[in-house]
């Protein structure tokens, strides 16, 4: 079906692809992982003002690097997080050997609470995913101080919320690293790619390892030298450090990044202005319409039913097929992360996840995009709410 109204629309203008152009046509350059690449990773730090960048090929990498970090410096163990994730909040726990402990959200942000995060911990709990679900701010300080006085360690999840505050100082600078995705349709795209962020030295060096095969000639040349004088029968060219990936970008992907950065905040600033014209205008008796609003930068519409009711929550999809509006039931990982099959046969906690439950079953999302018209978002309130 062609949609009128989709779920992403294309933002690589004629300009960023001139700009890919441009560089293509250059002599001599590195296709892979050099200048460009290192040029973006400066820039995302400017404005995300974190100290380190690390570009990968995806968000789903960088959810895989963050929790391969966390297994180098606090072992396996429980690891708490969100089951309205997207699925590689999880896999890589799986996958790395953790235990996901699954605990209930906060109707206002869609994102786990502290209450429940002190409720699921136990003597085996090694770290916390927080994830800011659909450009909702989860942060907390009472949270962040809650992870550091117990020694968790801290993931922020900021694939769909680029440009997220909490209290002027953007998310992902909160948790001890953070990552956020590129892929086509985001707030910015560099087609596919990702980025993993810490203001902490030690983790920047895991994350360039994991990166790149685990080799050390991509640490800091204090880390080098320390694995040369360790390991002085190896070519120091070729001493792998941990069992690392091949996460890299290329330096195309890194030209677009750059050319995109430079609209970031005109298009969050955007679809904040989406988002408060689609919660001030739905029906609060049928809609919820209390979230969370300061700070945020969101990545969709949210249209949850206040109460379980199928036969209208069947009308809004009919509506919403018949006016050809693309969505999506639950939330960006299908819903309750916590029901997929990919599970079957791992040891994983479930608490209580009524609000989950209730998102999955009774909440969709739609399109959120800085090209939207007011008067089609009030257009749509109206119909919705005559239902």
């Amino acid at each position: 079906m062609e949609f009128k109204w989709q779920l992403i629309n294309d933002s690589i203008t004629s300009g960023d692809k001139k700009a890919m152009v441009d560089f293509i046509n250059t002599p001599n350059q590195r296709f892979t992982n050099g200048a460009k690449v290192k040029e973006f990773e400066k820039a995302w730090s400017k404005y995300l003002g974190c100290e380190h960048s690390v570009f990968v090929n995806s968000g789903a990498s960088a959810n895989y690097m963050m929790t391969s970090i966390m297994k180098e410096t606090h072992g396996l163990g429980e690891v708490i997080v969100s089951p309205l994730g997207w699925v590689s909040d999880v896999a890589p726990l799986i996958n790395l050997g953790f235990t996901p402990v699954f605990v209930d959200v906060d109707f206002k942000n869609m994102s786990i609470t502290l209450e429940n995060i002190k409720a699921a911990v136990t003597d085996y709990t090694v770290g916390v995913c927080l994830v800011h679900v659909l450009g909702f701010n989860a942060i907390s300080e009472e949270l962040v101080d809650f992870c550091k006085k117990n020694s968790l360690f801290l993931m922020e999840d900021c694939c769909k919320s680029h440009g997220v505050e909490h209290n002027g100082i953007k998310v992902g600078n909160f948790g001890d690293v953070s990552n956020f995705s590129f892929y086509f349709g985001h707030h910015i795209t560099t087609i596919e790619g990702g980025m993993v962020c810490t203001n902490n030295s030690d983790i920047y060096d895991l994350a360039k390892l994991f990166r790149s095969h685990g080799m050390t000639r991509e640490a800091s040349p204090s880390l080098i030298n320390e694995y040369k004088k360790k390991y002085s029968d190896l070519n120091p060219l070729f001493t792998f450090a941990v069992p690392g990936y091949n996460f890299r970008n290329q330096e195309i992907n890194a030209v677009l990044g750059l050319q995109q950065l430079k609209r970031l905040d005109f298009n969050c600033e955007q679809r904040s202005k989406n988002f408060i014209v689609w919660v001030d205008n739905l029906n609060s008796d049928k809609f919820m319409v209390d979230y969370e609003k300061n700070g945020n930068s969101n990545f969709a519409l949210p249209l949850i039913l206040t109460k379980k009711d199928l036969d209208l929550f069947n009308k809004c999809c009919k509506l919403l097929a018949e006016k050809k509006i693309e969505y999506r039931v639950g939330t960006a990982g299908g819903g309750n992360q916590a029901r997929q099959p990919y599970l079957e046969g791992y040891d994983i906690i479930k608490h209580d996840l009524k609000n989950v439950d209730h998102i999955h079953s009774f909440g969709l999302y739609i399109g959120n995009h800085p090209e939207l018209v007011r008067e089609d978002i009030l257009s749509l309130c109206e119909e919705l709410n005559s239902l």
